[in-house]
């Protein structure tokens, strides 16, 4: 692959005015930050419960720094590279730090109410619930679309679906933005196993156009399964660094875990023999004795070791990303020291964080929540012709329906309207279709 056409420009409709002043990647950044559906974020939970007087993150704040991150990892990336290389290379990736932080925005933009628990609603209805019952009308190659529900390939269909009413191209980024922010480049039919995927059976088409007009690598034609874009790397490290170091910080400033816990697990990134790091922390608590201010001096001297350390990897492993045969994340790749010190982070979140009460009781909410509006729409969708289903159907908004008859885009519609609700909106349809 060449950053040539790794870094093509080109939209699905393009209105580019010459007069102004931004590049194509830059107005990626700004539709992006402008667009309703990034503004929706900041009432999606990431963890912890919204709303509350404990400033935690949301899906909005979570978004804003992992583009932060992302675009420091890409910087450091292009510095190494001319270092490694000759300056003439930066001529050919002058702009991927506007890129991967373009990308980071866009990472969770299909991401359903309730984070992660939402997408286990959404798979498990059909999977063992009254949408189970559906399976005989919907293809295989489709029906795999419902089963495991994903947000990624979600975010994709929000980005570049003509909506009704909306513009062609949906949010018309270009080739470079939306191959960035695809981390699993494949469907969901024949994933072979793989858990996650990024691409839905009805923007297979968008897909390849995508993926061809970045002159990426086909490994499996029959599976229709692309080698990675190398900027996605950075986009998943960058998040990757984010919500577990950054969760950590959540719940300490919940309460969950004590002060101590996370100064030492924020502390095992640095080896005894950096002592500037030592030095510098002892500094800091000798004038700061503020506990969350010391936590996030701790959590953001850690993410700057981490965002070091991938940006060695990347540039260290350059060859091998560029031939599409690089195996398994960044931070898969991280030095054992580093490497050991993020997965006590992620075993210790997984026992004490993600399964904490507040966290789980979240989870239940929206189990209920968009289990009840799933079975209420889709059960109209199925029968519209019942009075009350047409009354139900009338209050989803014209952007979201299609004239398409066949089973699988009827679901859609449901999908679409549901996945792009916040968390309060869900609970306060809930509530007013049950006269609560």
């Amino acid at each position: 692959m060449d950053w040539k056409s790794l870094l093509s420009a080109q939209r699905e409709h393009s209105d580019y005015k010459k007069s102004d002043i931004r590049n194509a990647f830059q107005r990626d950044y700004d539709r992006i930050i402008f667009s309703n559906i990034f503004r929706r974020l900041q009432n999606k939970t990431q963890v912890f419960p919204l709303p509350g007087s404990k400033m935690v993150h949301n899906r909005l704040t979570h978004s804003l720094e992992v583009a932060s991150v992302g675009r420091s990892i890409a910087k450091i990336v292009s510095k190494g590279l001319c270092d490694k290389y000759g300056n003439d290379i930066l001529n050919e990736i002058y702009d991927i730090d506007t890129i991967v932080s373009a990308a980071c925005l866009a990472h969770d933009l299909g991401n359903p109410p309730f984070g992660h628990s939402g997408e286990e609603t959404i798979s498990s209805y059909f999977k063992e619930g009254n949408g189970k019952n559906l399976e005989s009308q919907i293809p295989e190659y489709q029906w795999s679309d419902l089963v495991s529900f994903e947000g990624n390939a979600n975010a994709f269909r929000q980005l570049t679906h003509q909506f009704a009413g909306r513009r062609q191209g949906g949010m018309s980024l270009t080739y470079a933005t939306l191959a960035t922010l695809i981390k699993y480049p494949y469907p969901s039919f024949n994933k072979k196993g793989k858990k996650k995927y990024n691409i839905f059976h009805s923007e297979i088409d968008t897909f390849k156009k995508v993926m061809e007009g970045c002159g990426i690598v086909c490994l499996d034609e029959e599976s229709l399964a692309y080698a990675r874009h190398p900027l996605s790397y950075m986009m998943e490290a960058a998040d990757d660094i984010c919500y577990l170091i950054l969760d950590m910080e959540d719940a300490h400033k919940r309460g969950i875990v004590p002060t101590e816990t996370i100064d030492h697990f924020f502390t095992s990134f640095f080896r005894e023999n950096e002592t500037w790091f030592f030095n510098r922390k002892d500094s800091i608590y000798e004038t700061v004795t503020d506990n969350n201010e010391r936590m996030s001096f701790l959590r953001a001297t850690a993410i700057n070791k981490l965002v070091d350390c991938v940006s060695t990897v990347f540039i260290d492993n350059y060859e091998t990303i560029m031939e599409g045969s690089f195996k398994n994340s960044l931070v898969h790749h991280l030095p054992a020291f580093e490497n050991d010190a993020l997965e006590k982070c992620r075993i210790f979140s997984l026992k004490n964080i993600y399964k904490h009460p507040s966290v789980v009781k979240v989870e239940l909410t929206g189990f209920n929540v968009i289990g009840e509006l799933l079975d209420e729409f889709v059960q109209a969708a199925v029968h519209p012709e019942k009075t009350y289903n047409k009354k139900l159907l009338s209050i989803i908004p014209e952007q979201f329906k299609n004239n398409k008859e066949d089973m699988y885009s009827r679901i859609q519609v449901v999908l679409d309207y549901i996945s792009n609700m916040t968390d309060l909106y869900a609970v306060q349809l809930y509530k007013d279709l049950k006269g609560v």
